[in-house]
């Protein structure tokens, strides 16, 4: 039986809580139909997710004295591998919301519809097993960048969570449904972190590029996707909340660098 090493455990525990308190967080979010809320918190994942990549993620995979360009070049690959996933609906998928303002007729093929349902279990399947792998070398380069990470994901995750939630509910999952193939998708993150520890450890000189391809991911995700959101709303009522959030959330990030164990 393999060892349950602290930093396994502490892998298979962000995994976890993780997956649990997105799922249910957007859940809450979702039944009770907080748009408010949910407008908020987009703002704040901008925030960490983007402070995550340029403050933590890119810094510390460059200090693993990797040839420079190559690493750029990964970056590069990875942002335009994001794009071609989200394109082929595998690792991210449109989120359709009730109030988005397209009325579907009374016919609406209800096979369409499910079959979409089950798309959206599994892209989010295949994205939280990356997202596994992602902590998993995360916390293998530095715990203290584990745990932002694992925050990091915690926040676009919710956000993402409620779309998957209300497309689930239109297809004709039950609430319960809705929530308990949500919770089992995103346990594909432990899967995830567990084989990231086991073959990144004896690996060490991938960690940098993996690091590179989350810090990818965060970015890809906040300015091709949740930033253009933020913009529909441009008022200097709208843009003051957003600014503070955003702020916020940097601050988080920044906070939680300066803890010591």
């Amino acid at each position: 039986m393999p060892e349950l090493t602290p930093v396994l455990s502490a892998i298979l525990l962000t995994t976890l809580v993780a997956g649990v308190v997105s799922i249910s967080a957007a859940a809450l979010f979702s039944f009770t139909l907080l748009a408010k809320v949910v407008e908020r918190m987009v703002s704040l994942s901008v925030g960490i997710m983007l402070s995550t990549s340029f403050l933590h993620a890119l810094p510390e995979a460059f200090e693993h004295g990797q040839d420079a360009r190559a690493l750029f070049a990964c970056l590069l690959g990875g942002l335009f591998a994001f794009f071609l996933l989200e394109k082929v609906a595998l690792l991210r998928h449109s989120h359709h919301h009730e109030a988005d303002g397209h009325h579907h007729a009374h016919g609406h093929d209800a096979r369409e519809a499910g079959k979409a349902g089950w798309m959206v279990l599994v892209g989010d399947s295949l994205h939280n097993f990356t997202d596994g792998i992602l902590v998993a070398a995360a916390f293998l380069a530095n715990p203290q960048l584990g745990v932002v990470t694992g925050l990091a994901i915690i926040a676009h995750e919710i956000p993402q969570e409620i779309g998957d939630f209300i497309v689930l509910l239109n297809a004709g999952f039950s609430r319960r449904r809705a929530y308990c193939y949500n919770l089992i998708s995103s346990l594909m993150a432990v899967a995830g972190g567990v084989l990231g520890y086991y073959t990144l450890a004896q690996a060490s000189q991938m960690i940098p590029y993996v690091l590179v391809l989350a810090a990818s991911g965060f970015i890809y995700i906040a300015v091709s996707d949740l930033m253009p959101q933020m913009q529909r709303r441009a008022t200097l009522r709208e843009t003051i909340p957003q600014v503070l959030l955003i702020s916020l959330g940097v601050a988080l990030v920044l906070g939680l660098s300066h803890l010591r164990h």
